[in-house]
């Protein structure tokens, strides 16, 4: 099977080329390709060097599938020119998300979407996927009424600029600032850019894409999104109104027999989940799972997951994986 992997010189594209690796990918041509500059360089894919070609170059390999992770308008631009030589894109960007005619996919979660005529199919936002994880099966059981998430994400959402901002300021050196403030030390509620509502393009994500990825648009969702000085791992405080009421022990039960989550829910031995603990883990983290003592139906939990990994590369890989399982490329 020939895959390429498009933005493979990046922070996300090195992950991927990782995780196809890890999960042994039934691969037997691989096609990476970047941007102008990195054209004839190497990347290295299981003790290989593999030579990055052009975009054209990849479109006329005619691979099965293509992972997309180079940004929304490499992503408009080429993505239909593969679809359109027969290539399954897997796309990273927010491109196409929200386009009706395209599928939203966490594989655990909606996965039976997927036909063979979804030929571009999207990745979702690393904060939603880690959210949906375990609003999927809460909703089955419960039935969403209203959402409200508070974000604490990571500075690699951002790429090697914000990581390489971060580091230079631990060391007190200057850094080109990727942020319009510094991040050691701080928190800024500002992922992504405004929009004219004065939420931010993250927090609409986050607003939006849950709903078209649980097929209901039912329950109503509200979004705080913060940039910590955290380099790997996001997350999130979650308050949840169900239509019915709830049993924490059952709850703790459903989510523990969710494929792809953890639950880590021990406070009396200090356990919780924490970005330092996720880092370069492919499950969601769920705990401080907690009735809201406010109002009924509710409840408060924390969610933690790699970024990278679930958030963006793993989650991209499984839905590779399961096209290929059910023979739909």
């Amino acid at each position: 099977m020939k895959v390429a992997v498009v933005g493979s010189t990046g922070m996300v594209g090195q992950v991927m080329l990782k995780v196809l690796e890890e999960r042994n990918f039934p691969i037997t041509e691989l096609i990476p390709v970047a941007s102008e500059k990195s054209i004839g360089k190497k990347v290295k894919y299981k003790q290989e060097e593999f030579t990055i070609v052009s975009m054209n170059d990849a479109i006329a390999a005619k691979p099965e599938i293509a992972i997309f992770s180079a940004g929304g308008g490499t992503s408009l631009e080429f993505a239909p020119l593969f679809a359109e030589a027969g290539t399954t894109v897997i796309d990273n960007s927010s491109a196409w998300r929200m386009d009706p005619t395209k599928k939203l996919v966490v594989p655990e979660i909606n996965a039976g979407v997927l036909t063979k005529e979804d030929k571009i199919i999207a990745n979702p936002n690393c904060s939603t996927i880690q959210l949906v994880m375990v609003l999927g099966p809460l909703n089955k059981k419960y039935d969403l009424k209203r959402v409200i998430v508070s974000t604490y994400q990571s500075v690699t959402g951002t790429g090697k600029a914000a990581v390489d901002q971060l580091n230079s300021e631990i060391k007190g050196e200057d850094a080109e600032k990727v942020y319009p403030y510094q991040i050691f030390k701080n928190a800024l509620p500002h992922c992504d850019v405004f929009a004219d509502d004065d939420y931010t393009k993250e927090e609409i994500k986050l607003m939006k894409e849950p709903k078209k990825i649980l097929g209901d648009d039912t329950f109503n969702l509200t979004a705080t999104a913060v940039r910590v000085p955290v380099q790997g791992g996001h997350s999130e405080s979650v308050n949840i109104e169900f239509e019915n009421e709830f049993d924490l022990d059952e709850v703790r039960k459903i989510l523990s027999e969710t494929p792809g989550v953890v639950v880590m829910d021990d406070v009396k031995n200090n356990e919780y989940p924490m970005p330092l603990y996720s880092e370069g883990k492919d499950e969601v983290f769920v705990g401080r799972i907690r009735r809201d003592l406010s109002q009924p139906k509710t409840l408060n939990l924390w969610i933690v997951a790699d970024n990278l990994r679930k958030g963006a590369a793993t989650n991209a890989v499984q839905i590779a994986e399961y096209l290929v399982e059910n023979n739909l490329v």
